[in-house]
């Protein structure tokens, strides 16, 4: 699913206040993922992703991102959709 067609399903299910569950994958931007909730951001600084305004960093994939800082990709991927399913 290219950028454009995620921006506009999250845009959709937002507006429409539906209960649909969009599960984070390694290879999302770190921009797809502010873009999809703000709240992410806390929990990429605890993971030590203090970069996130960087226009770089916009671009770069979750699993980038996390061995660039030393990070299991996994993990924070784990912790961003519970995150998400809970909240």
């Amino acid at each position: 699913m290219n950028i454009r067609r995620k921006e506009i399903i999250i845009k959709f299910i937002k507006q429409n206040k539906e209960e649909i569950f969009m599960k984070v994958t390694p290879d999302m931007t770190i921009g797809e993922l502010i873009r999809l909730d703000e709240n992410i951001v806390p929990i990429l600084m605890r993971a030590g992703m203090h970069c996130i305004g960087c226009p770089s960093a916009q671009g770069e994939s979750i699993a980038e991102a996390a061995m660039v800082h030393g990070i299991d990709g996994n993990m924070l991927v784990a912790q961003i959709n519970d995150f998400l399913e809970n909240k």
